[in-house]
């Protein structure tokens, strides 16, 4: 029974045995199901831009909102988990994401689309409960990994969803319910019922911590961190800066990649509907173990090497990704498009994996901030480079040139970036938070 009330020191992935396992499970499906909300219509833009006579401009601006609204809300949502706790930060959050996402198709103009493809980004912050509730049940020495599986096995929800959604829509129309021109709208209200379903099941069968709920009880309060969320103590260490710069140059682009895949792979090379969908979702079909690894191997490099060597570890996945989507912007032909797309996304992913199997150690009194903080940065970076893809003179092809330049800029500066302030291992730091 003791065992129970503590944080776990292995990942047992086949198990369902006690709240750390079940609440892991129950997190990455949580986030796999919010993707199909926040990203079900990208694959679907297409049908969106042929009936709402959407302009490239417009649709730029449409790939901006989407993850503009997820900035303050990871920000925000970071404070509620120090204060509110996971499990009922989650179901606030999901139940106020499903209505913007069943009522997407209702839209009738460029502005109302707009909109709601603004609110809809909330569920974005979705992750960042996910990374906290994760680090509340695992213990410091597989944190990096629990987080990273998590994390990943949740993204993978990108990849199905531009698999998916195109299917769905396409049996609404086959069906005669719709025409082929509104199936989006209809499709939509599936993934808005779902994060409903996942609000219950959350509420229900998660706790906050291995040993109860925020709100139980006095002494239970005190397992919650120390430091109240503040935000000011974050902003001022310099490492929290570096990962938040880090993390907008991988997960950033990986929700940039998440909206434009599809609509790339028909303009560049005339596929169709369902084809782009089906290719897009193999970069997103990367992270059932691209980022889990990312998270395994900084685990390891941080026993032997400290924070120190995750730190380079993670520049370097950075520099790979840039050189990666640089030969992806260059290839001219589908099959070498997809070969170098797989290869930055391995990079990108693992980058991401790294990136918060660092966080849990930068201020351990304010993991919720810290994860929201970094979290923002992710959408930060998309919405930026956003502005490449709305603009007239500029190709997808061009907007990625660019994107892998400045990734590659970024992981040199983690490269040079100390992320131990003190001289001690993270080893040593492990033990330590063992022993409190």
């Amino acid at each position: 029974m003791k065992e129970q009330l503590q944080p776990l020191t292995a990942l047992r992935i086949f198990s369902f045995r006690g709240i750390q396992m079940r609440t892991f499970h129950i997190t990455w499906i949580t986030f796999f199901f919010c993707f199909f909300g926040w990203f079900g219509v990208a694959p679907l833009m297409p049908l969106v831009r042929d009936q709402l006579h959407l302009t490239k401009n417009e649709i730029g601006n449409i790939i901006i909102a989407s993850v503009s609204a997820t900035i303050l809300a990871r920000l925000f949502v970071g404070k509620m988990c120090d204060t509110l706790g996971p499990r009922i930060s989650y179901t606030i959050l999901l139940v106020a994401g499903s209505i913007p996402v069943m009522c997407i198709g209702l839209s009738n103009s460029y502005e109302t689309f707009l909109l709601f493809r603004f609110l809809i980004g909330i569920v974005g912050a979705s992750f960042v409960i996910t990374q906290f509730h994760t680090s509340m049940m695992f213990a410091p020495e597989v944190v990096g990994t629990a987080n990273a599986v998590t994390g990943g096995w949740g993204n993978l929800g990108g990849g199905v969803t531009n698999l998916v959604m195109p299917l769905v829509a396409a049996s609404f129309a086959g069906l005669g319910l719709v025409s082929e021109e509104s199936s989006w709208r209809v499709a939509m209200i599936v993934p808005g019922v779902i994060l409903l379903v996942m609000a219950w099941i959350y509420y229900k069968y998660t706790q906050d911590t291995p040993s109860g709920n925020f709100h139980e009880s006095l002494k239970r309060r005190e397992a919650r961190p120390k430091g109240k969320g503040t935000f000011l103590l974050a902003l001022k260490d310099y490492r929290v800066w570096v990962l938040t710069l880090a993390y907008a140059a991988c997960f950033g682009i990986e929700i940039t990649v998440d909206n434009v895949a599809a609509t790339f792979f028909i303009d560049r090379f005339d596929t169709g509907l369902i084809m782009a969908g089906a290719m897009a979702s193999i970069f997103g079909g990367m992270n059932l173990f691209a980022r889990a690894l990312g998270g395994i191997v900084s685990d390891k490099v941080g026993r032997s090497y400290g924070m120190r060597g995750k730190g380079m570890l993670l520049g370097v996945l950075l520099l790979l990704e840039g050189v990666g989507i640089h030969l992806f912007s260059a290839s001219d032909t589908l099959i070498l498009a997809i070969i170098t797309m797989l290869l930055f996304a391995l990079f990108l992913k693992m980058a991401n994996g790294c990136t918060y199997g660092i966080v849990p150690f930068v201020n351990k009194d304010n993991i919720g901030v810290v994860s929201g903080i970094v979290g923002a940065g992710g959408n930060a970076g998309a919405m930026l480079v956003g502005f490449l893809f709305k603009s007239e003179s500029m190709t997808y092809a061009d907007a990625f040139q660019y994107i892998g330049i400045g990734v590659s800029i970024i992981g040199i500066v983690v490269l040079v970036t100390r992320f131990q302030a003190r001289q001690e291992p993270v080893k040593q730091q492990m033990s330590l938070d063992l022993q409190s």
